[in-house]
């Protein structure tokens, strides 16, 4: 394997590049007119335009990816996430092309990407389920009489959902019909498929996953658990590892189900398996058949590069440690910094980073691919970077987040990082006792924001940015005050 096509942008674009770099593998880019000039275009070896910005007419166009394999000689494709990587679709297009796909196989990814499909897989290793039922309900009285059978409140969700999306709430009978019709069309508009089950609605929840790795080889092992339960609108905004809940003994029998689970679908590579927990016990949830956005923390507390894993095992190498090598060193703690106003129920905040100035010193890390004066393109996830720390313990941990925060310099957009300060200093998260419904407990920004110096001081800097950008322009010199030159970078580039 000596050349791989990221078919992916931005941080994770970069992330799997700098591993694929040390293992001494060349790496394609991919991207859209809005990210002519984005980090993971600049780093790679060779970058090639796949069309405009909306992701249907560039990264979603499976065909012309693929021609650009077959060009350049790309032996293999790592998808990241988002975008194709969950599309056993694409996923079979590139095996058929004779290229490498670097995750499972299109029938896992099949399997495990529509919820009832996934529920039945699992059902013969005895895995713990939340009740409700195992078939799509299409009609709406047969429908309720499962629902009262299981117990208000209940949740309908849609089969091949996720982000919340075709997911009701019932609390009472009288409001089932509507709600089972909402979700039923939800559904049908966001991934044109409008079935739907019902499960008892676990009313606090905690959302644990289990990472797991698998080779060609039969092995398949856990490398612990990361805690998720920091949500707004049913996505992650922070997670951390390990748990502060689960006792050694959960958590191995957590991490078996999670075996069980891959090996329900003969699963190969780096995939997450989802549970809820509640109260000493634990219900599968769905599995993710990608590499996650927080694989980081995981990163630190194994010591384990989970990409280099990834293509390890595409290449049909066996997996290098068992189980009883590994073992949780420290604890670790991820912050999504979306470009989002927390103040205003998280709404995108889309604009130009005037001002961009990542935390250093021990224990932090950040996965991003903006630098300061660049947009945050409207037409993708508005994530500007993952901000992660890592300490001895999980007291430690948090207080490097806390720095590393306070250390964070954006302006010009409104970003999740005060939420992120928040969290850290919520008694609620420094004691472990939360679970997923923490923002809407905790989080009142109309209560809590307050007009503090630090406030005060960052309005004047986004003040002074601006001036000084405008003086810059006009003496056509750069913000470091050097003469402007025209980047030659693009030459020789498809």
């Amino acid at each position: 394997m000596k050349k791989i096509l990221i078919a992916n942008r931005g941080e994770i674009a970069l992330r799997v590049m700098r591993s694929a770099k040390e293992m001494g593998i060349k790496t394609v880019a991919v991207y859209s007119e809005a990210d002519r000039d984005a980090l993971h275009v600049r780093y790679a070896d060779e970058a090639v335009l796949l069309g405009p910005p909306p992701s249907n007419q560039s990264y979603l166009v499976d065909d012309k990816i693929i021609e650009v394999c077959k060009q350049l000689g790309v032996d293999a494709i790592h998808p990241g996430y988002g975008f194709l990587s969950e599309n056993a679709g694409f996923a079979k297009k590139v095996m058929d092309a004779g290229i490498v796909f670097i995750g499972p196989s299109p029938e896992a990814i099949e399997i495990m990407g529509d919820k009832l499909s996934a529920k039945a897989a699992v059902k013969a290793y005895n895995i713990p389920m939340v009740p409700g039922t195992d078939e799509a309900m299409t009609d709406v009285s047969e429908a309720k009489k499962v629902a009262k059978e299981v117990g208000y409140p209940i949740l309908i969700k849609a089969s091949a959902g996720g982000g919340g999306k075709g997911m009701r709430i019932v609390h009472q009978e009288k409001d089932f019909e509507e709600q089972m019709q909402l979700a039923v069309n939800e559904a049908t508009s966001a991934f044109g498929n409008g079935a739907v089950f019902i499960e008892k609605y676990v009313e606090s929840p905690r959302h644990i996953e289990i990472q797991i790795l698998a080779d060609t080889h039969g092995n398949i092992i856990y490398l612990f658990e990361r805690e998720c339960s920091v949500q707004r609108r049913h996505q992650k905004v922070i997670e951390e590892a390990p748990s502060a809940v689960l006792t050694p003994e959960l958590r191995k029998k957590m991490g078996e189900s999670a075996v069980d689970v891959a090996r329900a679908c003969n699963y190969v590579g780096a995939g997450t398996v989802e549970f809820l927990y509640d109260n000493g016990k634990f219900y599968f949830l769905e599995m993710n058949t990608r590499l996650q956005v927080e694989h980081p923390v995981t990163e630190y507390i194994t010591g384990i590069d989970l990409v280099k894993e990834q293509i390890r095992v595409a290449r049909g190498e066996k997996l290098s440690f068992a189980q009883d090598d590994l073992y949780i060193n420290g604890h670790a703690i991820e912050l999504r910094v979306y470009a989002e106003d927390p103040a205003n129920n998280f709404l995108p905040n889309i604009g130009k980073l005037k001002m961009y100035k990542r935390p250093q010193g021990i224990g932090v890390r950040v996965d991003d691919g903006y630098e300061q004066g660049m947009d945050i393109p409207i037409y993708y996830d508005p994530m500007i970077a993952k901000l992660i720390t890592y300490g001895k313990d999980r007291e430690e941990a948090i207080a490097r987040m806390k720095r590393a925060i306070d250390e964070y310099r954006i302006l010009g957009i409104e970003t999740t990082l005060s939420f992120g300060k928040f969290v850290m200093e919520s008694e609620a998260f420094v004691s472990g006792d939360y679970n997923t419904h923490f923002v809407q407990n905790y989080f009142h920004p109309e209560k809590n924001s307050k007009n503090t110096d630090a406030e005060m001081e960052q309005v004047a800097a986004i003040i002074a940015a601006n001036i000084f950008e405008k003086t810059a322009q006009t003496a056509n010199f750069n913000l470091n005050g050097q003469k402007q030159t025209v980047s030659d970078w693009r030459k020789n580039r498809l």
